[in-house]
């Protein structure tokens, strides 16, 4: 790859292309006639009070893959969206689905924790995770046949809390020419033209 066209007309000569492009990286690929099987998956947060509060609890993950945990004086929730629904999105799509909290996580959190049976939701919001459909896990390093073209992408949720590993070990193979803090080989693109699964157990 040695450049980049701008919807303008202009033309970026590169040296290195980093696709760190979230929801949209798949798309990216494709403009570069690469294949990422990356797309946007609809994720809905939640928030609610309740009338009990737990300061002092975790992160809990019930085995549906609904989540909940404390925020000062609140709570969020949210989780995977029920699998027949749960295809590729519209990157412009920021409607929160108010009925996945009515229908969905209500009765698992109502289960779970009965003191939850009674709580009133205030606020939610709507984002996309850069879903891998192969494994949900990161695709990280450069392409084989196009070395210069670097993917940081398919984080399928885990994005915020491997971001800074990733931006460092990728800063060190740009510059240093091979990762030297973290090995991130096992994430590689290979995996992605072979059909190998590296499967993420826990999405949510």
């Amino acid at each position: 790859m040695t450049s980049v066209s701008l919807d303008n007309g202009d033309r970026l000569e590169v040296g290195i292309v980093v696709n760190s492009a979230g929801p949209n990286a798949g798309t990216v690929a494709a403009m570069a006639g690469l294949v990422l099987p990356v797309e946007p998956r609809k994720r809905n947060v939640f928030v609610f009070e309740a009338r009990d509060k737990y300061s002092d609890m975790p992160l809990l993950v019930d085995p549906s893959g609904i989540y909940v945990r404390p925020e000062g004086s609140v709570y969020l929730t949210g989780g995977a969206e029920p699998e027949e629904g749960d295809g590729p999105a519209d990157p412009t799509d920021f409607e929160v689905d108010w009925p996945l909290f009515e229908e969905v996580i209500w009765p698992v959190l109502a289960t779970r924790i009965p003191a939850f049976e009674a709580i009133k939701p205030t606020r939610a919001w709507a984002g996309h995770y850069d879903y891998n459909t192969l494994d949900q896990n990161a695709v990280i390093g450069p392409h084989p046949q196009v070395k210069n073209f670097l993917f940081a992408n398919g984080f399928s949720g885990h994005g915020l809390q491997q971001a800074p590993a990733v931006g460092k070990a990728l800063a060190e193979l740009i510059v240093h020419g091979g990762y030297r803090t973290v090995d991130c080989s096992a994430f590689g693109y290979s995996r992605v033209a072979e059909g190998r699964a590296f499967r993420e157990l826990n999405v949510i």
